[in-house]
């Protein structure tokens, strides 16, 4: 299975912005979503591309996070705006679009942190 590292987390108040970078390791992966995970709550679906730049995202980011890929450097981006505490999450990048279609996948990664507090 393809496995991927994720980095760009950290400690952000409300209203700030990141950017989280994901690094694939192989080339020309069809689909590649960013899902998160909170204290207490299960691994939800953020955000997702396709090799065709058709893109989905959760009703709680739209028009705050932007998915982009650029497949010669084999990277997915997640770029997040207008933060909010409740987007307190260890964030992880993964094959699929949804939680259901990775039932089966056996390589998330360790991710990467998401504080947003004052």
């Amino acid at each position: 299975q393809v496995h991927f590292e994720e980095s760009g987390g950290g400690l952000v108040q409300p209203g700030g912005s990141l950017r989280l970078s994901c690094t694939a390791s192989i080339l020309n992966v069809h689909i590649i979503g960013w899902f998160r995970r909170a204290p207490g709550k299960g691994r939800e679906a953020v955000s997702c591309i396709n090799s065709g730049g058709s893109t989905t995202y959760a009703d709680s980011v739209k028009g705050r996070f932007t998915i982009s890929r650029d497949n010669v450097k084999n990277m997915v981006y997640l770029q997040m705006s207008s933060l909010k505490p409740e987007d307190t999450a260890i964030y992880y990048c993964a094959p699929g679009c949804t939680v259901a279609s990775l039932v089966g996948y056996d390589s998330w990664g360790q991710g990467t942190a998401v504080n947003v507090s004052s």
